[in-house]
């Protein structure tokens, strides 16, 4: 039997988490044990703390939530090399066959086997982690702990910002939540010409201002997209937006992305809408726009991409809010759900 240890779990099929002691996990000979040292919560996190429909449907109880986090390693299994106890470290959370026909040609992020730490296998919010020598990302010195512990959503930043070239275009970004509001800066030094972000929060739009937005625009209200349209207008947008990078999984969002995007335009899907979504097809066919699905990280193309754009200056550091104790769960998630914080993180002090 290993040792205990503190975890914040799903125990029970309804709303609600529970701070509990469980065994430490078990070291595998591909294996690497993690003393988690940060941890942040993911809009994912909540769809489980609330146990929607989809959380219902695709996560196991009981489970350690978390799959953003960073920490040292702590133990290392007999076939593992190359990594070591007290390097800094953080993981990759899909976690990938390496059989299937994607794997085996390099394209991981479409594998059809993933599962995911903190959703379908235990994860980081707790004292230790275990995890794949393959998932191990070393962390490089020029990036804090507090940065470390959000290169999984700031990947999911860079892969969906840089899925079309950007220079010279204008880019709307719906939705100012930390992966829309990280992919604010990413844009700007990838080439592009104007970068508007919409969201319903005024705090999250300041961020987005703080992060080099050229107009960050509150679409609430019967007036939302003519704000919008205004604002199109000021910046000399005579035919529409370039790109558009759909962050927000909200159907007005899309809708309004698909109306203002010029013919040809292409758009790369992050927010995950609700089934049964509505779309007006026939602007999508006449305008000939392309749409491109995202989800993950490409690995581990992007994390090199991501570790490169923070060492030459990238700064996400406005997107974090407040840092907890995980003791202070509750609190945490409530800031998130809120709105109030874009970022909540959680450590053992």
């Amino acid at each position: 039997m290993t040792a205990p240890m503190a975890a914040l779990r799903k125990t029970t099929a309804e709303a609600g988490l529970e701070l509990c002691e469980i065994e430490r996990p078990a070291v595998g000979p591909g294996d690497v044990l993690i003393d988690v040292q940060r941890m942040a919560i993911c809009g994912t996190d909540l769809h489980i703390y609330e146990w929607d429909d989809w959380a219902a449907e695709a996560v196991p109880v009981p489970l350690t939530l978390g799959h953003e986090f960073m920490g040292v390693v702590a133990e290392v299994g007999d076939h593992v090399s190359g990594i070591e106890p007290g390097q800094r470290v953080t993981a990759e959370g899909h976690i990938t066959c390496g059989r299937c026909r994607n794997c085996r040609a390099g394209r991981r992020h479409f594998c059809r086997n993933t599962v995911g730490i903190g959703i379908q296998r235990d994860g980081a919010f707790a004292e230790y982690v275990s995890v794949p020598e393959f998932n191990v990302y070393q962390i490089p010195d020029h990036i804090d702990d507090d940065t470390a512990a959000i290169l999984d959503p700031l990947g999911n930043a860079v892969h969906t910002t840089l899925t079309f070239d950007l220079v010279g275009e204008d880019v709307l970004i719906t939705g100012a939540g930390p992966i829309g509001l990280m992919a604010v800066p990413i844009a700007q030094r990838a080439g592009a010409r104007h970068v508007v972000i919409t969201d319903l929060n005024d705090s999250r739009l300041k961020v987005a201002e703080q992060l080099g937005a050229t107009r960050a625009v509150n679409v609430g209200g019967p007036d939302g997209n003519q704000r919008l349209r205004q604002v199109m207008d000021d910046l000399g947008m005579r035919e529409g937006f370039d790109v558009g990078l759909e962050m927000s999984g909200a159907p007005p969002a899309l809708s309004s992305m698909i109306d203002t995007l010029n013919h040809g335009g292409r758009i790369a899907l992050l927010g995950l809408v609700p089934d049964g979504t509505a779309i007006d097809w026939s602007d999508v066919i006449f305008k000939g726009l392309t749409l491109q699905g995202i989800y993950g990280r490409k690995m581990f193309d992007t994390w090199y991409k991501a570790a490169a754009l923070l060492e030459e200056g990238l700064d996400i550091g406005p997107i974090i809010g407040r840092r907890y104790p995980l003791t202070d769960f509750e609190a945490a998630f409530d800031s998130v759900r809120s709105g109030d914080v874009a970022k909540a993180l959680f450590s053992w002090g």
